[in-house]
């Protein structure tokens, strides 16, 4: 099963950006990862929050294929233990997924279209991240719930 990371934003530039790349490359030892930037829209400022929202949605939309399993980090999503989030990914696997899908909306959320694609939304936490710092969040907790689902010990 291949795993993606799509997200609204910058793909460098940042003092997290060594930490990702580290996380990316260990979970690259597990399964295929593959994370995808698409940049911040041009003269945001002519534009309504619900105007921003669907272009972006557009854009992630696009990233996104027929038989995707599409889950969306959203504050208002389920939240897991670090080993729930392993069950989460094993179960997704075992149901022999092409690809599973986890999406960063913009600053304002996501669409209603990118709401009506989703298969399930997940909170990362309550509290509210910059989008580089989830990126960092998310793939750690990616990493660890590989270790977990192999025995290995970084969980402890």
């Amino acid at each position: 099963m291949k795993i993606k990371l799509i997200w609204i934003g910058k793909t460098d530039g940042d003092v997290f950006d060594t930490a990702i790349q580290q996380y990316t490359q260990k979970v690259k030892f597990y399964t295929v990862y593959e994370p995808i930037a698409i940049p911040y829209l041009k003269n945001t400022k002519a534009l309504s929050q619900e105007e921003q929202k669907k272009k972006e949605g557009e854009l992630i939309l696009k990233k996104i294929e027929p038989g995707d399993y599409v889950v969306l980090l959203d504050e208002r999503g389920k939240e897991f233990t670090s080993k729930k989030f392993a069950q989460f990914i094993q179960q997704q696997a075992n149901n022999g997924l092409k690809a599973l899908v986890f999406v960063i909306g913009g600053a304002y959320g996501f669409s209603e279209a990118v709401y009506a694609r989703q298969n399930a939304q997940i909170a990362l936490s309550q509290l509210t991240f910059p989008h580089i710092m989830t990126r960092l969040i998310f793939a750690e907790q990616l990493y660890r719930a590989f270790t977990i689902l192999h025995g290995e010990p970084y969980h402890h």
